[in-house]
């Protein structure tokens, strides 16, 4: 079972995500955005990481339908975005999002987010 479930599709942030996720010792399992709440009431992680900007237009959602079903509700979803996008990280908010931050904070603050999320065993890498 992975620790944390990755609904991005791009492949750059993905790719940074498993690296980090590697240093610092985080099972993470890339899912696709139509099946994330299907997947998450299967076999709840201890986190979702969501990129509001999915092509698919629909990030919001999903989180939405994630925090609505009482058997994912309460799981935590860590959103990014670009700061520019105030009205969608407003949408965020409102469905529920209990993590959110521009895309600069979430690279930044990565290798604690899944240190956080995967729980107190895992430590952050100095290098990650």
């Amino acid at each position: 079972m992975a620790e944390i479930l990755v609904a991005v599709e791009d492949l750059i942030f993905l790719s940074k995500i498993r690296e980090t996720a590697r240093l610092v010792g985080v099972a993470v399992e890339p899912v696709d955005l139509r099946g994330l709440e299907r997947r998450v009431a299967q076999s709840p992680p201890r986190a979702v990481i969501l990129d509001l900007n999915h092509r698919s237009g629909s990030a919001v959602d999903a989180l939405r339908a994630l925090k609505l079903n009482p058997a994912t509700s309460g799981v935590p979803v860590v959103a990014f975005l670009s700061h520019v996008q105030t009205d969608l990280a407003a949408a965020a908010r409102a469905a529920g999002c209990d993590v959110l931050l521009a895309r600069s904070a979430f690279t930044r603050e990565l290798p604690q987010l899944l240190a956080k999320y995967a729980g107190a065993e895992h430590a952050p890498s100095a290098g990650a």
